[in-house]
């Protein structure tokens, strides 16, 4: 984790570099406190994909405490009998 000052976001390559080398968020403080965050898009999309997983995970186990679930095999009996496969 990278944290910079906000007076440093004049020097964009210098910021760009920085999330580039460090794969990573770069944390942009103002007066001591954060205020921004900056990442490249491999990154960010990194991220997001990591988001979405963990959130269909948490459905899945959601649907087993549920008793929202099928049995895969009746499934596939289901479907041969009906497409004929």
């Amino acid at each position: 984790m990278q944290i910079v000052p906000m007076r440093d976001l004049k020097d964009t390559v210098k910021i760009e570099k920085l999330c580039s080398e460090t794969k990573s968020p770069v944390f942009i403080t103002k007066n001591g406190y954060g205020r921004l965050v900056i990442m490249d898009i491999d990154c960010f999309e990194r991220i997001m994909r990591d988001v979405y997983e963990a959130k269909a995970i948490n459905e899945g186990m959601n649907d087993l405490e549920n008793n929202k679930t099928i049995d895969g095999n009746l499934v596939l009996n289901e479907m041969k009998a009906k497409y004929g496969f």
